[in-house]
């Protein structure tokens, strides 16, 4: 019988662009204080799951907020950049008010590729081989993932199935997380 895998996934703290409500995918903008605060503030409740190891998004929000959590943890567990963590490319909606009625509308097309950027399903066509590696390799570990909300979104449809409202309406705040077995 195999030992149940543990995923946390995790969204990266605040930025400035998250606190002015601005799509953000993959501009490389870094944590603001507030953002690294509550890093630290995950990174302490995270240190109760036993975090094996940590992979990250190569986007600077992303990977600082590891960093930040992979240092509090009672395990030396190293962080992993994964390139297919990144944040979905969301083209010519890239810095323009999340409540932008184009973009709301765009984002429920699942499949359409955003002007200039990617469909939901380019994410998941990265995302889901990288989760079926992780549940293979790391059989009874306990995994952080600390992305985006976007990909947190396609992961969480890979263990969850969400209907299509669901997924279109999904939300994480800022350093939440979700834990799944598998």
């Amino acid at each position: 019988m195999s030992e149940k895998t543990k995923v946390i996934i995790m969204r990266h703290g605040e930025t400035d662009y998250t606190a002015e409500n601005k799509v953000l995918g993959n501009k490389n903008v870094p944590l603001n204080e507030n953002g690294e605060k509550e890093a630290a503030k995950a990174a302490e409740k995270l240190a109760e799951e036993g975090v094996d190891l940590i992979y990250v998004s190569p986007l600077e929000r992303a990977r600082k907020t590891g960093e930040i959590v992979a240092a509090k943890q009672e395990k030396n567990c190293t962080s992993m950049e994964m390139d297919c963590l990144r944040e979905q490319d969301f083209g010519v909606f890239e810095g323009k008010s999340r409540d932008d009625a184009g973009y709301q509308a765009a984002k429920r097309e699942f499949f359409k590729r955003y002007e200039g950027g990617e469909s939901f399903a380019d994410v998941v066509a990265r995302v889901y081989p990288f989760l079926d590696m992780v549940l293979e390799k790391h059989e009874g570990k306990t995994i952080l993932i600390v992305a985006h909300k976007g990909v947190c979104r396609v992961i969480a449809n890979y263990f969850e199935d969400m209907e299509n409202e669901e997924f279109a309406t999904f939300d994480m705040e800022p350093c939440e997380y979700k834990i799944f077995e598998a």
